[in-house]
């Protein structure tokens, strides 16, 4: 007796290569790929793409595979929102991001009977180089050298030395534990500040939790922002807190905007209390043209785009072959989405 197929829709762009390792998991399944109905990629890896003008003949082929997908590989780029409704026999969607609560929270999803994974982990090297890239981008005083390049001035100076700073990371997942790893190896003296105050430590060279965040702040040379966005930690680095920065202090953000006090930041910036802020993320994105910190030259600002290197949909990949492996044989999936933690 032949076992039913399991229809797992690829709901964004994803090379053909990949495509083909999915459909090579198990003989039960079935995938469902158009990529000439998907939005077309700006760039590597990219998940979101620019919509296609698809005639009528090609968004009802959309819908029909909406319809009959029991598994999605990413969400529906069309009505997400609309997933429960229209695609009634799907399961299970594995996001292509690790940081999916909002979006949850603002579709609805998160209030439907469909397990979501995140990709977590997947993105925890890369973020690591650029949160030691920021902190480097400041210690040695590229800015400096910069303007000096450009004025062709040559003149002998003195620079810090990041090995030997200690460095505050707020957040301790995936994300965070490689962070930590990527500093220490880098001679960093590294403290960590995790929701429950992990007791292992790895790397860490002290480890608490949040409810001690003001008492370490003051004994920082630097703070790297990795954790989820969620209700406890919106705002988390207020104005008050990063007063308690020393002078001269760096902030790296690569969680989300809203975990900073925005305002409050750039004053910080702006009188020198802090030495320099980078910022993979905004409270609102894209940053506004009139945002001050388009012309702060103490802020290095990236695109939110720190996430992504061109090996990413082969790292998804990997996680989503052994997400399905998992799910065909009853096993539990890695990365679930708990809707109690809001990540």
């Amino acid at each position: 007796m032949t076992a039913a197929p399991v229809r797992v829709l690829i709901a964004s762009a994803l090379e053909s290569e990949h495509v083909r390792r999915i459909a090579a998991v198990d003989p039960r399944i079935e995938v469902l790929h158009a990529p000439e109905l998907l939005p077309a990629p700006r760039y590597a890896a990219d998940h979101h793409g620019t919509p296609r003008n698809l005639t009528r003949d090609q968004r009802e082929q959309w819908r029909s595979m909406l319809a009959a997908a029991q598994v999605s590989f990413d969400f529906d780029w069309s009505d997400a929102a609309q997933m429960p409704a229209n695609c009634p026999e799907l399961r299970w969607v594995q996001g292509t991001s690790s940081g999916i609560g909002e979006f949850l929270q603002l579709t609805g999803l998160g209030r439907s009977e469909v397990t979501f994974t995140t990709a977590a982990g997947i993105h925890a090297v890369p973020l690591a180089e650029f949160a030691l890239t920021g902190l480097l981008y400041f210690v040695k005083d590229v800015p400096a050298l910069t303007r000096w390049q450009a004025a062709r001035r040559w003149e002998r100076y003195t620079t810090r030395q990041l090995a030997g700073m200690r460095v505050l990371v707020i957040g301790l997942g995936h994300v965070g534990r490689k962070v930590a790893d990527v500093l220490s190896a880098a001679g960093v003296e590294v403290w960590g500040v995790g929701r429950d105050g992990r007791a292992d430590r790895g790397s860490l060279a002290c480890a608490t939790g949040i409810s001690s965040l003001d008492d370490v702040l003051p004994s920082v040379d630097g703070v790297v922002l990795c954790c989820p966005q969620t209700p406890e930690t919106e705002g988390l680095l207020s104005g008050p807190r990063i007063r308690l920065l020393p002078k001269g202090a760096i902030v790296v953000n690569i969680s989300r905007g809203q975990v900073i006090d925005e305002p409050a930041l750039i004053a910080a910036l702006a009188d020198g209390h802090l030495g320099g802020a980078c910022l993979d993320v905004a409270t609102v994105e894209p940053l506004p043209e009139d945002s001050p910190l388009w012309a702060m030259p103490s802020v290095l600002i990236s695109p939110h785009s720190a996430s992504t290197v061109a090996s990413e949909n082969a790292a998804i990949t990997d996680l989503f072959c052994d997400n399905l492996q998992r799910w065909l044989g009853g096993e539990q999936l890695l990365n679930v989405y708990s809707r109690d933690k809001g990540y």
